[in-house]
Parts: structure tokens; sequence; C-alpha cells
């Protein structure tokens, strides 16, 4: 047996170490380190109760938006204000923006470029797609950075800038739309849709989005070469790389559900496993472990009443990451997740087959871009220009608020207290905090951790390709992790 360190991780937001103990040409077990605090948490208390839209946008400058909506999301809640239509609209376009750029920058510029490595260079398919997917040089990144830039630009208009915008108010936006505005979000969002259709797809959205099963989804796959698009392309490297067998986790995700209008979600609330399907959702089953973290000991606490203590030195700690918990059980959180929970189909039978895995990760992210721009189509279509864009608080109450939304890679929430007008209590858990959590105190491993034990390793390789393909199908992002 033998133990190698993989890290620190490139093209990844933050730091991250992996250690990984290895036998016979396989890892046997696991310990995920999220190296780097920063502790936004104690930053926020004390601070006026709506500083917190200046400061969690700051947690990440990829998911900002995300932090932003959490936000405003627990202090509507907390200090009893209702958004309006046309906020919650206009929030959830400059949300869904956010979210489907990172989908898509995860797969060209994150995901695909590992699969043009010298390590693959024997492979018959190896020259085709080191030509489009290479880092940075690849034809894949002059193709889509165009097309992600002009997408970007709903954001200028719904929010005025990215990342940390400050259009996003608890009461809806401080932005309105006009007329001629949203018909510029039209003509972006058409725009976008044809690049979806041409280059990633190959394929109307409609037809995409029809496919309900694995057999149609390899009649649809055969009925063009495998480099007709980036889909095919990379359904056929699933195949030839075996991505179906690699980094299957838990089985067990979850959702808190997504883009509220009016008292209903886009995007479903829940809990699914094979054996049960979907289930119910409850907030306080939420608890967060700190027995493996480098922070002050303390029982599992729901994070209404949680702690952010960090310590130096702590035995048995590994990782500036909690271990948050449902039910005392581990969740995988993300596109995949999202999916199962929203009852797809297609994701739904694979799944059931063959559980979390490179290949349903990858696949589920791809298909929320086809499910989700039209959607946007239709949300930018119902703003009504003459109606308000926001309520704002007469006054700062004390109270307490939850905001529980689905960041690009998972569930994000946010706990909020507030006394006199200030924060008193301020605690949040992102996506990858669930995804890449060290042990509990019942030595449970978190979603990585699990997804990782047999991963394959090559004679002498001292950066595995293949635990690489697994940590990037969770799409880490470590400052979010540790915030």
């Amino acid at each position: 047996m033998s133990r190698v360190v993989v890290g620190p991780f490139n093209r990844v937001e933050g730091d991250l170490d992996i250690a990984l103990d290895t036998d016979n040409g396989q890892v046997t077990e696991a310990r995920v380190n999220s190296t780097l605090y920063r502790g936004f948490e104690q930053i926020l208390v004390g601070k006026p109760a709506l500083d917190a839209l200046v400061y969690v946008p700051r947690i990440c400058g990829i998911c900002s938006v995300s932090q932003s909506v959490a936000a405003a999301q627990a202090l509507s809640q907390a200090l009893g204000i209702k958004p309006t239509r046309n906020g919650e609209l206009c929030r959830n376009l400059v949300l869904a923006n956010e979210s489907l750029t990172d989908l898509l920058t995860h797969f060209y510029l994150f995901f695909m470029p590992d699969l043009a490595r010298e390590t693959y260079a024997a492979e018959l398919w190896y020259n085709q797609v080191a030509t489009r997917f290479r880092a940075v040089k690849g034809e894949a990144t002059r193709d889509v950075l165009p097309a992600r830039a002009e997408f970007l630009h709903l954001m200028g208009l719904l929010a005025g800038k990215w990342p940390h915008t400050l259009s996003i108010q608890p009461g809806g936006s401080t932005k309105p739309v006009q007329r001629q505005e949203r018909l510029r979000l039209m003509a972006i969002l058409s725009g976008f849709r044809r690049f979806l259709e041409k280059t990633l797809f190959g394929d109307d959205l409609e037809r995409v989005q029809a496919i309900q099963t694995p057999a149609q989804l390899e009649n649809w796959r055969h009925e063009k070469p495998w480099q007709h698009d980036d889909l095919r392309t990379f359904l056929h490297l699933s195949e030839q790389l075996g991505f179906a067998g690699l980094g299957r986790s838990v089985d067990r995700f979850m959702s808190f559900g997504n883009y509220s209008l009016e008292g209903v979600n886009a995007v479903g609330q829940g809990i699914w496993t094979p054996d049960q399907g979907l289930s119910g959702f409850d907030a306080g089953r939420i608890v967060e472990d700190v027995s493996h973290a480098w922070m002050r000991p303390s029982e599992a606490l729901h994070p209404q009443q949680g702690e952010t203590e960090p310590v130096a030195e702590k035995e048995g700690a590994y990782s500036w990451c909690k271990a948050p918990r449902y039910a005392g059980q581990v969740m995988e959180t993300g596109a995949l997740a999202r999916a199962l929970v929203d009852g797809d189909p297609l994701l739904t039978a694979m799944a059931r087959k063959e559980g979390a895995n490179v290949k349903t990760r990858m696949l589920a992210r791809l298909l929320e871009l086809a499910k989700m721009l039209p959607r946007l189509q239709q949300w930018a279509q119902m703003i009504e220009p003459e109606e308000p864009f926001c309520n704002h608080p007469s006054s700062i109450t004390d109270g307490e608020g939850v905001g529980l939304m689905e960041a690009a890679r998972g569930s994000l929430g946010h706990w909020i207290e507030v006394r006199k007008g200030r924060i008193s209590q301020y605690q949040i858990i992102a996506p990858t905090t669930w995804n890449f959590s060290p042990r509990d105190a019942s030595g449970q491993p978190g979603a990585l951790e699990q997804a990782l034990v047999g991963t394959p390793v090559r004679e002498g390789e001292t950066d595995p390709v293949a635990v690489q393909h697994i940590v990037r199908s969770f799409d880490p992002c470590m400052v979010c992790t540790v915030h």
C-alpha cells in the first residue's frame, strides 16, 4: 500500500488537496482537504442586516449571484418582505444566466481539456479531441468564449455588472426593465440558443429535451458521427473511457429547489434515492459535523445554531470544510441531483441502473442547458415593464430567516439571525461543502471521498487522470466550501 497526495488542482476555484491510499493499482481510501479558511461567517456578525448583500457575493467570483439570491431569500424571510413578481422574474433570469454560464464553462474549459492530455495520445480519437479541446488553444475555446460573453450581456442589462451585483434585494430587483431592454434580452437569449443548437447539441433543444430513455439517447447519438457536435463527442469518449463505471458515490441526492415565482419553484425540492424514489425535504434535519474539521469541537449542530470557530491544530482534523449531513446521511448535490428530484426520465433511468458517475453528472449539466434556456425565454417575455420591480423595507426589525436555493454546483443554504437591525448569526452551507466534506463523527466519508474509492491508478502516475475526471465531475468550488 502507498499514499499519494494529489494537488493543488488546476482549473479549480480555490485550493484542494486529496490524499489517496492505493493498493494493487486502485484507490482504497481518500481524504479530501479544503486547504483554505477565510471566515465570511465571522465577518458578517455585527454588520447591518442589508450589508449581507454586499459581503456574501464576494465569497465567490463564479457563483456570486447564487450567494446574493440565497442571502436575499434569507433576509426576505427575516424582515418580512415579499418580492414583486417582476423582481422574482429578473432574479431568476440573472441567477439562471450565471448558472448556465457556469455549466457551459465547466464543460468546455474545466472538464474536456483533461481529455486532451498526453496520457491519451495513443488513442485513435486523440488528435481530433486534442485539436478541439486542448486547454486555451483548442477550437472549442474560440467557439465558446464569444458565445459566453454575449450571453453574459443579459447580466449587464439586468444587474449592472458581474460578479458581485447589488441589484438583487429581499424585495426583488432594483434594476427595472424597459420595453426596449426586454427586446434586447430576447435577442441575447435567441443568440445563445443558436450556439447551443449548432455547437453543443447539433440539434433543436426541443428534440434533445424529448430524449427520455437510454435507448433513445443511443439512437439519437448514432444519427450523426461522434465528431458532429460536442455532446456526441462527450458520449463517445464516455464509452471509450468507461465513464459510466467511474466515480460512483452514495446514491442519495438532494435538491433545495430553485427559481421561485409566486411561491412555486421551477426546479423541485426533495430527496431522491434509487430504492425509494422521491421523498420530502425537511431543512430541520440538516446538521454540520466538525469532528474532522479544523473547527472548535462541538456536537453536530443545525445551521441556525451553528458555530464557525477555527482552530489551527486539532487531533483527527484534516480539512477546513465541515461535514454537513441530512438525517445523519451523506448527500450528493448538483445538476444530477436536480434532475432526479425533478423527475427527469432519462437521468432517472440511468441513475437507477448505474448511479451517479462521471458520465451521468456531466450529462446532467449539459441537459440542464437544453431544459432551462427555453424557460429563460419565457421569463423574459413575462416581464411587465409598467409594474413595480422591488419592495423596500420600511424598517429593519428582529427576525430569523433561511434562504435555500440551487447554485450551479448544487444546494446552497444561508441562515441568518437579525437583532436590533444587525446580524447576530450567519451560517452558510455551499454545494461543494456537501460533496467535498470530510468524515463525520461516525467515520462516514463524504461524497467525493466515497466516489474515489476503487478508482484505477496507472503505473507511475502521480497525478492520476481518472481521479481528475471524478473530481471535475463534481465541479468543485473550494472558496465557497470554506467561505
